[in-house]
């Protein structure tokens, strides 16, 4: 079943979109200006990471790396991570569970 949502403001300068979501899965779009920031936070979810477009400078887990488009890499749960943005663009997360705090 096709389902939208829309789109909110997560942080300043980045916006969240979920795209698609079950119980055991959710896809999100967060679309980042540049030099927008993904704060350093944790959760008990696995994430992995799409860069659809533009530059970022993650942390995760006290290991930083820079990512570009075409990139992804898995975040595990409880890992703490941040990012940010060099490039204006876009990341594809997909979470396992859901983060029902984005619903």
């Amino acid at each position: 079943m096709l389902k939208r949502y829309p789109a909110t403001e997560a942080d300043p300068g980045v916006t969240r979109q979920v795209l698609s979501e079950t119980p055991d899965l959710m896809v999100v779009s967060f679309r980042f200006d540049a030099d927008a920031e993904g704060k350093p936070h944790s959760h008990p979810h696995v994430q992995a990471t799409y860069v659809r477009s533009g530059r970022f400078a993650f942390t995760v887990a006290a290991e930083a790396f820079e990512v570009g488009p075409g990139d992804s890499f898995v975040i595990p749960s409880g890992a703490t991570h941040g990012c940010r943005c060099l490039e204006p663009g876009e990341l594809v997360d997909t979470f396992t569970p859901r983060r029902d705090d984005f619903l």
